[in-house]
């Protein structure tokens, strides 16, 4: 599959990249990493980064506004996203071709080509491996390339701790940091973390009470994020907020927004996706997302996951 992007890659002169709603640094990682690859290896290429910015990223890259024209006799290329509905600017459907370039199990596929990897770390993992593969074929990286590829791996896989993180993303990792970016500079953009945010966090683990099944539950209403001047975006920071705490295998974010409460589920052991898939969403087996209409619903989907976690327990 790797050699059949490349030639897609090669043949086309207009080459239009997107990535998922609501990014993270692997979304961001992929999409511009493999962008500025291709700049790098073709010069005389178009190259566009589709989809609408996110402020907190810009720090990685920026973006480029697209004209409808400019879709016709394009290469598409979809980074790190699962379903069609999560595609940010929706007019990838008027390209030429469509690729599909993803680590998230393929429940929902789409695209003309198709290159899945659930045993990846990350998309920009796999973007690297699509550089590895193409050298020969005239791929070439720079340092602005790795520094994105790099920032979606250490993203994605929670600086090199998520079980996800395999030989192969130290391989990647080892390659890319041979490449001039300052990787404290990095790390400091992608963690440091606003006071507002941090009294929130605190907040929420002054409150935090697990239950007996090892599910810990987060509720943030609209109230709490007014009261500390937070954005459902800015919530996103402390995700892996009860990844070191002993007591829990399991845990669930509900953020409210305007239209609809986001759910975030992550878990150090019990699989939460199938959870994910039935509540509008889905994922990775250990880190997931979804959405409900209702806090009544959203109290369904945690009597749902405390199964899970039941199961788990009994079966450990």
């Amino acid at each position: 599959m790797k050699d059949e992007i490349l030639k897609l890659i090669k043949e086309y002169d207009k080459i239009i990249i997107h990535r998922h709603v609501r990014p993270d640094p692997d979304a961001y990682g992929s999409q511009v990493g493999l962008g500025e690859m291709i700049k790098n290896s073709f010069p005389n290429k178009t190259v566009l980064l589709a989809g609408e910015e996110d402020p907190s990223l810009n720090y990685l890259a920026r973006l480029d506004q697209i004209e409808d024209k400019q879709f016709q006799g394009a290469l598409v290329i979809v980074c790190d996203t699962a379903n069609e509905e999560r595609i940010c600017d929706q007019r990838y459907r008027l390209g030429d071709q469509l690729i599909k370039i993803d680590h998230h199990p393929n429940r929902e596929p789409y695209g003309d080509v198709t290159w899945i990897d659930t045993e990846a770390s990350s998309t920009s993992e796999m973007i690297y491996e699509l550089y590895d593969a193409g050298k020969s074929l005239g791929f070439r990286l720079n340092d602005k390339a790795a520094r994105l590829l790099y920032a979606g791996i250490v993203g994605d896989t929670g600086r090199f701790l998520f079980p996800s993180t395999t030989n192969r993303t130290f391989e990647a990792a080892s390659e890319l940091i041979k490449y001039e970016f300052d990787r404290t500079d990095l790390y400091d953009q992608m963690y440091q973390t606003p006071l507002k945010v941090a009294k929130l966090r605190g907040r929420l683990l002054t409150d935090l009470n697990p239950r007996d099944s090892g599910l810990a539950v987060f509720k943030i209403d609209q109230k709490m994020l007014q009261e500390y001047e937070v954005t459902s975006e800015e919530t996103q920071a402390f995700v892996g907020i009860a990844g070191d705490i002993q007591e829990i295998l399991t845990w669930v974010f509900f953020v409210e927004e305007e239209d609809v409460i986001r759910v975030r589920l992550r878990s150090k052991g019990p699989v939460v996706n199938e959870v994910a898939f039935k509540y509008n969403g889905g994922g990775h087996p250990m880190a997931s997302g979804a959405r409900v209409n209702s806090w009544n619903e959203a109290d369904e989907l945690v009597k749902d996951l405390e199964k899970v976690c039941l199961e788990f327990k009994k079966q450990a």
